[in-house]
């Protein structure tokens, strides 16, 4: 073993233990340039039918979302503070049914004596230390998720330069390389961006209408949880399915199955029909390939990492599949 050997690992574990205590700051990164990624398709929509320049664009787009968050906002808040306040009355009882099901069951005593019992000081006080510390996590997450935002304005603003700034790191040989990497980069991730939207919205409009048509109780808060949770593939459906589930269960068990039927129908459709057919022209992600992303990210950062692992999926794959399967593997003699 050479002293060049011994210094080249020695940088290797460094950088690693460097990477992971900046593991956070990578991950606002990373979520600023998807999010910079997505502000840039509607540039470019913009740009294609105006003659704005880039930076009149931006503020275009930028306007163009706050009056449509705004006036979705008026049509939308009201009703959904209503189904919040609504969930927050329902949800003892709710606590109960499910009580009262696992009392049925002798193999789900203890779960349902973990339900019942008076709710006394000494037993809220550990649920208002944890009710604390998520109101403390929740105020972190908000600032970084601001900076996330400027980060992605500011990207979105001039990403020539940012480009530029990377290729300038890169040895002269590897440029056009690298630069045909970050553009197949930034079309697969804007490509799912655009069909994972597409498809949240989808789910959202055709939840809350059969919902309605079943006159399950508080459609488009359910709605609004199943469309988000589509950004999550395989783990979000089915979360999203219990709180209609749950709630349709308060009226009579009839409608619970018919609210979880038209789910898993929905699901299905969405699942192997509509996302395949949006997201064709991008990276095909295997389901195994996704879960793992998302349980191990999940495990290392929680739900910020459960969110951003399918984009950096996306960018993964497409960085395997240049440099390590084309570049090393197909040159393999």
């Amino acid at each position: 073993m050479t002293t060049n050997t011994v210094l080249l690992g020695l940088l290797a574990v460094v950088l690693t233990l460097l990477l992971w205590n900046l593991r956070w700051v990578l991950l606002i990164v990373f979520g600023a340039v998807v999010v910079s990624v997505a502000l840039d398709e509607l540039i470019a929509l913009l740009q294609s039918k105006t003659r704005l320049q880039r930076p009149q664009a931006l503020v275009a787009v930028l306007g163009l979302l706050v009056i449509g968050s705004s006036v979705l906002g008026q049509l939308l808040l009201p009703e959904l503070i209503e189904q919040v306040q609504q969930l927050g009355r329902d949800l003892p009882q709710l606590i109960e049914k499910v009580s009262s099901l696992l009392r049925a069951d002798p193999r789900l005593t203890g779960l349902s004596a973990g339900l019942e019992g008076d709710w006394t000081l000494d037993r809220l006080q550990p649920i208002g230390a944890q009710l604390l510390g998520l109101a403390g996590g929740a105020a972190n997450t908000l600032v970084q998720l601001l900076l996330m935002i400027l980060l992605a304005v500011l990207l979105a603003l001039d990403p020539q330069a940012h480009e530029g700034m990377v290729l300038a790191i890169t040895p002269r040989p590897a440029r056009p390389s690298m630069a045909h990497l970050l553009q197949d980069c930034r079309q697969a991730l804007g490509g799912w961006l655009s069909g994972m939207t597409i498809s949240a919205t989808t789910v959202f409009l055709l939840t809350w209408a059969g919902l309605a048509l079943l006159k399950a109780p508080l459609a488009l808060l359910s709605a609004l949880i199943c469309g988000l949770l589509t950004f999550v593939p395989t783990i979000g459906p089915t979360a999203a399915t219990l709180l209609p589930t749950g709630l349709a269960l308060l009226q009579s068990p009839e409608l619970m199955v018919s609210v979880l039927v038209f789910r898993l129908i929905l699901q299905n459709v969405e699942a192997f029909v509509l996302t395949p057919l949006l997201l064709r022209r991008t990276v095909n992600l295997l389901p195994t390939v996704a879960l793992t992303a998302q349980l191990s990210l999940g495990a290392l950062l929680g739900l910020p990492g459960v969110l951003l692992a399918l984009p950096l999926v996306v960018v993964m794959q497409v960085v395997m599949h240049t440099v390590v399967v084309q570049q090393v593997m197909d040159r393999w003699i």
